[in-house]
């Protein structure tokens, strides 16, 4: 079985669950084009945090539409992709994590899930995001890398530069705030070059860390994929949402 590559998806709104788009293009793109279907996704979304981590290990998780104030069709849709049981307590048992049976995938899975694998025929299983220092997120990923060698795509999802408090709501798709550029294009130069030690302090060595990110959900599960990948990352989509949501998604492997 190949090695799977690891995915960081900036997952922006969860509008982008619906319909087609360049975004949703692009991701169904980077699915068509593996050599090989993954026999599973491990996955790591900002939307569940925990003290430490745990792990959905139910036989079909099914989902939770976490979020208020969208239109209804968006509270229809479904994925109703399996479990992996199995798979979840090896993975609890890496990260000395705790099985939960009853957590369904949040949107931060499965609207990135639905442009991937539209079938939802791949299993998944859903690992919560530790609140924890950005080294120790590396090692969780590392913790999980071995998975790769088993067919096991690993699917980090949440933003490089994700700030409701400035969105400009007139701002078109695609266009983003000057602030919102120049953060960006820090961070992602540091991965690009390889500058892992600059990220992990990136609080006090990103001008724009507290602009990018006032909480840091979003920008952690690129910690947990730099931890698991090997290799010069690759760009899968480059957007920009209301101004200050990066779309930026990233490919490893």
């Amino acid at each position: 079985m190949r090695t799977q590559p690891v995915l960081f998806v900036s997952h922006g709104s969860p509008m982008l669950a619906l319909g087609d788009s360049p975004y949703a293009r692009s991701l169904a793109a980077f699915a068509a084009a593996l050599p090989e279907r993954p026999r599973a996704v491990l996955v790591v979304s900002a939307h569940w945090q925990t003290a430490g981590p745990r792990v959905a290990s139910a036989a079909r998780p099914g989902v939770l539409h976490d979020f208020g104030g969208f239109p209804r069709e968006l509270y229809a849709l479904d994925y109703p992709a399996p479990g992996d049981p199995a798979l979840a307590l090896r993975a609890a048992a890496v990260l000395g994590a705790e099985p939960d049976p009853l957590r369904p995938l949040d949107h931060g899975a499965w609207a990135v899930l639905r442009h991937l694998f539209p079938g939802a025929e791949v299993p998944v299983v859903q690992v919560s995001l530790p609140r924890a220092s950005p080294a120790d997120l590396v090692a969780m990923g590392r913790a999980l890398r071995a998975f790769r060698e088993e067919g096991v795509l690993i699917l980090a999802s949440g933003g490089l530069v994700h700030n409701l408090g400035r969105v400009a709501w007139s701002a078109p798709d695609g266009q983003a705030e000057a602030w919102a550029l120049e953060a960006e294009s820090w961070f992602l130069e540091r991965i690009v070059d390889g500058r892992l030690e600059e990220l992990l302090d990136h609080r006090d060595a990103w001008p724009q860390s507290h602009g990018a990110a006032p909480t840091t959900e979003h920008l952690d599960p690129v910690f947990v994929a730099l931890g698991a990948a090997e290799g010069p990352a690759r760009t899968v989509f480059d957007g920009w949402q209301l101004g200050s949501m990066s779309l930026r998604s990233l490919a490893w492997g």
